[in-house]
């Protein structure tokens, strides 16, 4: 596994909150929001079991609407403990990239 997956592995749940929290989404639209963002081609194979255990943890929920180019859809929806947990992810990371970055990219200036 790639540092890349790896590190993007411990901050997907991070990403996809953020997206959801903005507007309700499908899973395609996730995906594709997330190369939009930058992150690069992610896989149903992952993003599915993101969704699966961000559900499980009662950070997002789900329901089926009508499509207008199809079959149903499933959009995922964040609740209020996503949005809590999202804010704390956040706290977090913005504690520790500061001093990261400092870190590694110290003598590059």
């Amino acid at each position: 596994m790639s540092m890349r997956t790896q590190l993007l592995k411990g901050l997907l749940d991070a990403c996809v909150l953020s997206i959801i929290q903005e507007k309700e989404v499908y899973g395609y639209e996730l995906s594709q929001k997330l190369l939009d963002s930058g992150l690069g081609n992610i896989s149903e194979g992952t993003i599915y079991p993101v969704l699966l255990r961000l559900q499980k943890k009662k950070f997002i929920r789900s329901e089926m609407r009508k499509s207008d180019y199809g079959p149903q859809r499933k959009y995922y929806f964040i609740t209020e403990e996503g949005k809590t947990a999202l804010h704390e992810i956040t706290e977090e990371w913005n504690d520790i990239v500061a001093p990261i970055s400092k870190l590694i990219n110290k003598g590059r200036d």
